[in-house]
């Protein structure tokens, strides 16, 4: 992986795989996408309204639809194949799509819930938590998930065997090789958990840390008190 943001690799991991990014998901995951993504739901409160920040082609927001039947839904992408995508699955009439950065996000509205999987470790908190405070109501909670380089040393060694493994899929995949290749040294290195739960106390919410599947996987949830 070269030197950089890791936000500069989002156009050369997305913007060429969109159409297979559904079915290889589950890949990249272990086969656990599904269940992170429940446990996800679990945090979400009832509300009215909620933001669904890199939303990609849409699997959690219309989760999200499916479980809160009466709430608006705005999925935020960067990636405009990725959005096309959602845009042609969408069911809902109150779920709707926009292209924004998530970093610059600029929406004339607050929401009662923001939740985002697989964005940490692309984005800057001192960046992120401070948009996500402008457009959340009081009260409001964000929701962040994504992957973490698990502790354990038996984990870790069945971990790096599986993206072994993955890389040699890449070379069947072309669109998903840099995915399969990169994606595993840039979870490694990130320390987007600590990074966020330290800017989230900054900015007064009070956090909690939800650890899934051996520690390959986190929850970090901060709730906008009054």
């Amino acid at each position: 992986m070269k030197a950089g943001s890791p936000k500069d690799l989002i156009p050369e991991f997305f913007d060429n795989t969109a159409q297979t990014y559904d079915s290889v998901v589950n890949w990249a995951t272990f086969g656990k996408d599904r269940h992170w993504k429940k446990e996800i739901l679990k945090q979400i409160p009832n509300c009215e309204t909620i933001l669904d920040l890199a939303c990609g082609t849409g699997i959690l927001t219309f989760q999200i639809a499916e479980l809160f039947p009466n709430s608006q839904i705005i999925g935020v992408d960067i990636t405009e194949s990725y959005l096309n995508v959602a845009k042609k699955k969408n069911p809902h009439q109150r779920v709707s799509f926009l292209k924004q950065d998530a970093e610059k996000l600029d929406i004339a509205q607050k929401f009662d819930c923001i939740v985002s999987s697989y964005i940490p470790k692309y984005c800057d908190p001192e960046n992120l938590i401070p948009v996500c405070l402008n457009h959340l109501k009081p009260n409001g909670k964000i929701i962040l998930h994504d992957f973490t380089y698990p502790k354990s040393s038996i984990v870790k060694s069945l971990w790096n065997a599986y993206f072994v493994v993955l890389n040699v899929i890449g070379y069947f995949v072309p669109s998903w090789k840099k995915v399969f290749a990169d994606l595993p040294k840039l979870i490694r290195t990130t320390k987007w958990l600590d990074d966020y739960e330290q800017v989230m106390k900054k900015h007064g919410l009070e956090t909690h840390l939800q650890s899934l599947t051996w520690n390959s996987s986190a929850v970090l949830t901060g709730i906008k008190k009054i």
